[in-house]
């Protein structure tokens, strides 16, 4: 079975009892033994303690790398932590932003409330619309739209007939002049014929008249 990495992460056994052995094998106990086998003994101690060795290195090596995954891990959730507080940040400065912004539409005289109530079309006025906050202002500033267009298109038509009656007027007017510049030639005209009857009469006056004549007496 292949060690796992929980495995790896293990500390091997400590090598104190192989090396109060070897320290036996020098004393003055093993003296009268065998050398053949206290130097069997050695070298399986040496092998032991070899391998203890590098199970040691190899585990230093797998907590180093261990040490190095947690601490890339945890600058990586740092960065990210610091990313999320950046960002946290950035929508609070936008979300003030959009709070003390000034709309024109703040500005604008509208309907108040109750005429909107009065006068905007039912589908505009629902009990939904009505609790909602949002919605309500945007159908009131849609009917402010349409209610400004109707009226402009009035003004329009006024304008309009405004005009045509002012052309009319400066038509009558203008036909009122002609006659009365038609009246005042025809009077100068009278005038001046008077004139020339009076003139005509005045030179050659009329004889005078004479009375019946008397008969001479006999």
């Amino acid at each position: 079975m292949a060690p796992t990495h929980d495995d790896e992460l293990l500390l091997p056994p400590s090598p104190d009892s192989e090396l109060d052995a070897l320290r036996d094998l020098v004393s003055s106990t093993f003296l009268n033994h065998d050398p053949a086998l206290v130097q069997i003994r050695a070298g399986a101690l040496f092998a032991r303690l070899k391998a203890l060795n590098r199970a040691a290195n190899h585990a230093t090596r797998a907590h180093k790398q261990a040490t190095a995954d947690a601490r890339h891990e945890m600058d990586q959730t740092h960065l990210t932590l610091q990313n999320l507080l950046y960002e946290k940040r950035h929508l609070e400065r936008e979300i003030e932003k959009c709070r003390r912004f000034a709309s024109i539409y703040q500005d604008i005289p509208v309907h108040s409330l109750e005429e909107f109530t009065q006068l905007a079309p039912e589908e505009a006025r629902t009990e939904e619309v009505l609790a909602d906050e949002h919605q309500l202002m945007l159908n009131r500033l849609s009917f402010e739209l349409s209610e400004r267009q109707r009226l402009d298109q009035k003004r329009k038509e006024l304008i309009k007939e405004k005009e045509a009656l002012l052309k009319e007027s400066k038509t009558k007017a203008a036909t009122m002049e002609s006659v009365k510049a038609h009246i005042d030639g025809l009077l100068k005209s009278a005038l001046e014929a008077q004139k020339k009857v009076n003139d005509l009469v005045q030179s050659n006056p009329l004889p005078p008249a004479t009375g019946p004549s008397t008969p001479a007496p006999s």
